[in-house]
């Protein structure tokens, strides 16, 4: 389920908690379903067990799963809904950014186009 990347500039915990956001998201890990134990995505990544433990402790505080010591992590009910919207939300910026740059519209004047419309 897991892959990660060492030679990235995302962090191995940052890496395996994405990957889990992009399941639920894209519905591979349904409401109730449990994570792998932390010991076995370590051992099979080759990474300390603890990293692991961080990603789902990302997880869990981000709302996304619920952690409880002898019963492992379990995706929480209602997520997949709220992961979806924000992967749509990313998509979203991410095509307006390039429109931006398509136009000529820096940055800066890119947020203060964005804050204009919050107004």
């Amino acid at each position: 389920m897991f892959r990660i990347d060492p030679t990235s500039s995302v962090g191995l915990a940052d890496q395996i908690a994405a990957q889990v956001r992009a399941a639920v998201a894209d519905g591979r890990l349904g409401p109730g379903e449990k994570l792998p134990p932390a010991r076995e995505v370590a051992a099979g990544l080759g990474v300390n067990m603890h990293t692991v433990l961080r990603a789902y402790a990302q997880l869990r505080d981000e709302g996304l799963v619920d952690l409880r010591r002898g019963r492992g992590a379990h995706v929480r009910d209602g997520v997949a809904t709220l992961v979806r919207g924000a992967a749509s939300l990313t998509e979203q910026a991410r095509a307006l950014v390039t429109e931006a740059d398509r136009l000529g519209v820096s940055r800066d004047e890119l947020v203060d186009i964005i804050r204009k419309v919050q107004s």
